[in-house]
């Protein structure tokens, strides 16, 4: 027999208008009703929270970049004129981006070049 599913509870968000001088009450009064800080959720920054997407940030965007596009490697490699397994080392950082590759991918994957740098 099936059990039921548990309900995960409902996220909000809050913003709230009032005088700064209660602001540090409220936000203590909300933490007592189990209310976190948007900052407080996941740690100081994302960076912090996915490491490994640190080490190769520049991989993890153009490959984000390519799917966002609908494009396998291959394609991407077809357009650009850059060999696949070169795409495929930039993405699993093994390889570093230049600046004209970077250039290159910017322009087929439609974003600043720079991110890739």
């Amino acid at each position: 027999m099936l059990e039921p599913t548990k309900k995960r509870p409902t996220e909000i968000e809050l913003r709230f208008k009032g005088p700064e001088n209660k602001r540090n009450d409220a936000v203590e009064a909300l933490r007592q009703m189990g209310f976190v800080a948007v900052g407080d959720a996941g740690g100081a920054s994302w960076r912090e929270d996915f490491p490994g997407l640190v080490e190769n940030e520049a991989g993890t965007y153009l490959a984000g970049a390519r799917h966002r596009e609908g494009l396998t490697q291959r394609q991407l490699a077809e357009k650009s004129g850059i060999p696949q397994r070169h795409i495929s080392e930039m993405e699993n950082g093994k390889r570093t981006i230049g600046k004209e590759t970077a250039k290159k991918l910017a322009a087929m994957l439609r974003v600043d070049y720079r991110v890739f740098l």
